[in-house]
């Protein structure tokens, strides 16, 4: 594979996001079912989030979310089947890694189903003492009337 035409992008505006979704299909079990205007969102409130082009085909893609200081957490890696086994994926991670918005935190983390060996060879470690996950839903969303302190106004109202 000629890797010279290759090239790595982190302005988010030139995200294609059809060529994205096709990517997720193609790649990602767990982005089968992923919206367009939900991808624009997550990538809206990602940074960075970076892709990877040959010419004008979108062949990698890889955001992150930071507090810039504490903690960082990468999302969505994924590198077309026909580029696998160049070190692309493994750049691209490193590239998200050194952005600035990731690069001076703490802990960088990130959930993978089958990939763990992969991410240990960037330096990785499994880490099974601070995954915690909440499935939300729109039944758990906190909504004003529904907050702890309104809740005890209310209770505090009726005893009044």
């Amino acid at each position: 594979m000629d890797c010279r035409k290759i090239r790595f992008c982190a302005e988010k505006t030139k995200i294609d996001c059809d060529q994205l979704l096709s990517l997720f299909r193609l790649t990602a079990f767990w982005a089968k079912d992923r919206r367009l205007e939900d991808l624009e969102i997550a990538i809206a409130n990602s940074n960075p989030a970076i892709t990877l082009w040959d010419s004008d085909r979108l062949i990698g893609f890889a955001r992150a979310t930071s507090d810039g200081i504490y903690r960082a957490t990468i999302w969505d890696v994924v590198v077309h089947p026909d580029y696998r086994g160049a070190g692309l994926g493994s750049k691209l991670v490193e590239t998200v890694i050194a952005h600035p918005s990731v690069n001076r935190v703490e802990r960088v983390y990130l959930m993978t189903t089958h990939q763990q060996h992969f991410y240990e060879r960037i330096g990785f470690e499994c880490n099974s003492t601070t995954t915690m996950v909440l499935y939300n839903s729109a039944s758990r969303l906190v909504t004003p009337e529904r907050s702890p302190q309104h809740q005890q106004a209310v209770r505090h109202t009726a005893t009044a």
